[in-house]
């Protein structure tokens, strides 16, 4: 049974001068508290006008005739002595003080008395009545489109919606709102000083503002205001909260939370939620069910199943299981039988098109418009999205995972840009959406889960950003690197020993042999060389955002020790596409209401200057060597595409629990990916020939298949020359005399690092 809390009547409608009783009574004994700073101020009134009198004025006599008053006999009226009571803080004597403090001191007044009260009746003139809280808005659909037009989703609240009364809403739904949302929900008057407490902390002491809401302004902020997080909506919701609880009782608060706040999606309302997300009333729903729904109003878009993260929900689902027996709504027992029970969860039945890029689209919008202007505003966005492209992206992978489902390879993504705006074009975050088992585990939203935005260890495929750094600082394609075997000591760290793919050491390589093979050892010389933090820098500036503790980091991250999203590795390749400059991801291009007001629209900038065009161009250069990386992949690898120009490196993480393929042209960056969600190991892939690679390379084929070929071409600032009998590519200024590799048989390291 629900905890009862003390009961509260329903109350006649609240009046301006309600509100601002409480101001007045005390600013009416902050008066009293100064009144010797009163009095002194009457004083020097006082002589004011006495000065004003005793100045003799002479004026003309016709127009002011002398009139001699009859003398009235003096009377003497004695008042009868009134003692205020005497100030607790007695105030600085003004005597001898220059005459400017008066007028700070009618400032002071001025604001008190004047503005304070002004301002308050403003602001409160224009508050929303909280009456409306029982008006239903017609609720207008948002639709969200792709670049040519093609409906891709459609958000809307349901117009025929079903309000539920409290007595529908079983016992322990209410109590584990209540538990989650605002434990001391029947004590308060509509606020919790404890909250906002608080928020007042986080704004001194952070600058943030945070909330610290009770149902009763979740209510409010639901359906009277807007999401903002700013403190004038905060006092504005502080208002009304207290103004509504003068007008509803707790129940009929509680009644309007549970049919009024958005739950995620379509579902406005708890009724529509379960529907939504059970396929059931809310009457029917049991403990496990409830404990979950009572978790989503926080931000639906993050606890969704249907969402970006929806294994956030299961997390948000046991931390109100949590508090609703730490406030001895159910025990131990109970909440662990609810924690077992398995979730079904309803097939979405709303038409959906590239659902991970769409519910991303709508993550976006919810953190900036808030989510009830996107799901009952009307609006209408245009994104990047190329829905063709996307169409066929979702193909390829779902085949190719399917194919390798016997090497233990779970699930693929894709991840489509432009490198010239950053624009993405596709973006597959699973093979399959809507393939989600029944089971608790991980694996349970594997289809939602999308890949495109989780941390992976890129491999190899990182090394491109030790070599920026590398060209940079002096090294040339052409410098000769030990591929010979090395241990790294490292302060407080085991012994490093790094080891090739293949298993071999190569003796003296190039730099562009060491690149276009992958060979690990080299790379692992260079970074030794360059400094770990040099290359999170140079990482950081070419699109990775995904390295915030830099002393996480050791000498493997150049063979992917740190994890990266594939938005990171879509800028980073980017800017190499983009000879250098760097161009943040764009998803969004125009949104308008459904008026046609215009409330955005994307336009194109020009990116960062983050590499020098002429070490982009080396290495892309060198990512297109077919001839370069045929020791590694042979001639013929899945690495080429025939007729055209393309740049592309491959990665494997340790234990086979990543494989990538990043490749590019001038308009095009391909990011694919094949591994588990659950991070656990493939039996076998083989960069270059299965798993990521081949999706990689049929997307390529179908995306430049009526394209001319564009060459990747030299600019200015590169010099060409012959070394060694080659022919290779220089920044100005660092071609010199350099050695000519010795072909040396080194033996092969025992035991190959993926």
């Amino acid at each position: 049974m629900a905890r009862k809390g003390r009961p509260v009547k329903k109350k006649s409608l609240m009046t301006f001068w309600d509100v601002l009783v409480l101001p007045f009574v005390l600013l009416f004994f902050f008066l009293i508290k100064i009144g010797d700073t009163v009095r002194w101020f009457f004083k020097v009134l006082w002589q004011l006008i006495k000065i004003f009198l005793s100045l003799r004025l002479k004026l003309p006599h016709p127009y002011f005739p002398r009139y001699r008053l009859p003398t009235l006999p003096k009377l003497r009226i004695s008042l009868p002595k009134i003692s205020l009571p005497q100030p607790q803080i007695k105030l600085p004597s003004l005597k001898g003080r220059p005459q400017g403090q008066g007028f700070i001191l009618g400032v002071f007044f001025t604001l008190i008395f004047v503005l304070l009260p002004y301002e308050t009746w403003l602001m409160l003139e224009k508050l929303p009545h909280p009456q409306l809280l029982a008006v239903r808005e017609i609720p207008v659909t948002t639709k969200i489109f792709d670049r040519n037009g093609f409906l891709l989703y459609e958000i809307y609240a349901e117009q025929n919606r079903t309000p539920v009364t409290l007595a529908e809403i079983p016992p322990f739904l209410k109590q584990a709102t209540i538990a989650i949302e605002d434990k001391e929900f029947y004590n308060h008057l509509g606020f919790s000083p404890r909250g906002i407490l608080r928020a007042t902390r986080e704004i001194i002491l952070h600058r943030r503002i945070q909330g610290g809401s009770t149902i009763t302004q979740q209510l409010i902020r639901s359906a009277l205001l807007n999401q903002e997080v700013t403190l004038p909506r905060k006092i504005k919701e502080i208002i009304l909260s207290f103004w509504a609880e003068r007008i509803y009782s707790k129940d009929q608060i509680l009644e309007m939370y549970f049919n009024q706040v958005p739950y995620g999606g379509t579902a406005w309302g708890i009724e529509a939620a379960s529907h939504t997300y059970f396929g059931k009333s809310v009457k029917d729903l049991n403990l496990a069910e409830a404990s979950y729904l009572a978790g989503l109003p926080a931000s639906p878009s993050v606890y969704s199943p249907f969402g970006i993260h929806p294994e956030q929900g299961l997390t948000r689902q046991k931390e109100v299981l949590q508090r609703m027996m730490e406030d001895s709504y159910l025990d131990e027992t109970a909440k662990l039988k609810a924690e077992e029970t398995k979730l079904q969860f309803a097939t979405p039945k709303t038409e959906i098109k590239a659902p991970h890029f769409v519910m991303y689209i709508k993550d976006l919008l919810e953190r900036k418009y808030g989510s009830r202007l996107v799901q009952m505003g009307g609006l209408r966005v245009t994104t990047t999205l190329d829905l063709p492209t996307q169409e066929i992206a979702q193909s390829l992978v779902t085949n190719e995972v399917e194919r390798l489902k016997s090497l233990n390879v779970g699930n693929g993504a894709v991840l489509i840009t432009n490198p010239k705006t950053g624009e993405i074009l596709a973006m597959v975050g699973s093979k399959d959406y809507f393939g989600a088992s029944s089971s608790l585990s991980f694996k349970q939203f594997e289809g939602a889960f999308n890949v495109t935005l989780a941390l992976r260890q890129p491999g190899s495929s990182i090394k491109v950003v030790n070599y920026a750094l590398a060209l940079t600082n002096g090294l040339t394609a052409a410098t000769v690197l030990d591929d010979t075997p090395a241990t790294f000591q490292v302060p407080g760290q085991p012994p490093y020993t790094p080891k090739n793919y293949d298993g071999k050491f190569h003796g003296q390589v190039t730099l562009r042999e060491a690149l276009a093979n992958s060979y690990n050892v080299p790379a692992v010389k260079i970074l030794a060389q360059m400094g770990v933090k040099k290359m999170i820098e140079q990482g950081k500036k070419m699109g990775i955002a995904s390295w915030p503790d830099e002393n996480r980091y050791g000498l493997s991250l150049t063979l992917g020790g740190g994890e990266v999203t594939m938005l990171d590795m879509a800028r980073v390749y980017g800017t190499l596409a983009n000879q250098g400059e760097k161009e943040e991801l764009v998803s969004l291009l125009k949104i308008t209401d459904y008026k046609g007001q215009v409330l955005e629209e994307h336009r194109s900038s020009q990116g960062e200057t983050v590499l020098p065009a002429g070490v982009a161009f080396i290495l892309s250069n060198i990512l297109a060597d077919n001839h370069a990386r045929s020791a590694a992949f042979g001639l013929n690898s899945l690495l080429v595409v025939p007729g055209k120009t393309v740049a592309v490196k491959t990665g494997t993480s340790n234990d086979l629990r990543d494989n990538w393929a990043i490749g590019f042209t001038p308009s095009y960056v391909v990011v694919t990916w094949v591994g588990n969600n659950d991070n656990s190991p493939m039996n076998w892939v083989a960069s270059g020939v299965t798993g990521a690679t081949p999706i990689w390379q049929q997307l390529m084929i179908n995306l430049l298949k009526d394209k001319p070929d564009e060459l990747i071409l030299p600019g200015e600032d590169i010099l060409r020359a012959d070394v060694c009998g080659k022919s290779e590519y220089f920044l100005k200024g660092t071609f010199k005399n350099l050695s000519c590799p010795s072909r040396l048989t080194v033996e092969p390291s025992p035991s190959p690092l993926p």
